[in-house]
């Protein structure tokens, strides 16, 4: 399955570091459902990965707060549920260069 969305966020961030990973914890919770969903139905999953272009905010991602500096100490907690979901194997966070990242194209406004 792949998965795909754009929005707004609800919060203004600091940084882009903390911009991508409010974004992944808000569509963590819409990955996890979607992986209990089909499981239930029968199927087998092997692996979900979230690809990223920013690797400060994988560090983040797979470390927590002990990776925080100066820029990203003042973020909330709940921003590292996904940390947890790393931890526990259900969610694998891998790096992708921006120019590969195809998703990305689908994010950014054209240029008129």
């Amino acid at each position: 399955i792949i998965m795909g969305g754009s929005k707004k966020q609800k919060i203004i961030t600091m940084s882009s570091t903390e911009a991508e990973i409010v974004g992944v914890d808000d569509f963590a919770g819409h990955i996890l459902w979607t992986n209990y969903f089909m499981e239930a139905q029968g199927f087998k999953r092997k692996e979900t990965i979230i690809y990223q272009d920013n690797q400060r905010a994988i560090l983040l991602e797979k470390n927590g707060r002990e990776s925080s500096g100066k820029r990203t100490r003042h973020m909330n907690i709940k921003y590292f549920f996904i940390k947890d979901r790393v931890d526990k194997g259900e969610i694998t966070i891998k790096f992708c260069p921006t120019e590969e990242m195809v998703a990305d194209h689908f994010t950014k406004p054209l240029q008129g």
